[in-house]
């Protein structure tokens, strides 16, 4: 996260599982590419892109640490399902 004069300029917030000895990432949310989004990347290494609304980073921010720490089993779980096809 960089902050300038206490707001948000860039950040990434990623949630990664262990899978067969390998730490994966799984949802990332971040700035790159000049605005904020939320990936899902799949075992293959494709990428589901979502663009995230808010008012601003600090918000997204906060709204990316919340819903991973809410739905992090459900993204393993989704994750996982797509590797075993």
């Amino acid at each position: 996260m960089i902050l300038e004069e206490g707001e948000i300029t860039r950040f990434v917030v990623q949630y990664e599982t262990l899978v067969m000895e390998e730490w994966r990432p799984v949802v990332r949310y971040d700035t790159a590419h000049g605005f904020a989004h939320k990936d899902i990347l799949s075992p293959s290494g494709g990428t589901e892109k979502e663009t995230v609304v808010s008012h601003s980073y600090n918000e997204t921010f906060t709204n990316a640490e919340t819903d991973i720490k809410l739905n992090w089993q459900r993204y393993k779980a989704e994750y996982l399902k797509k590797i075993k096809g």
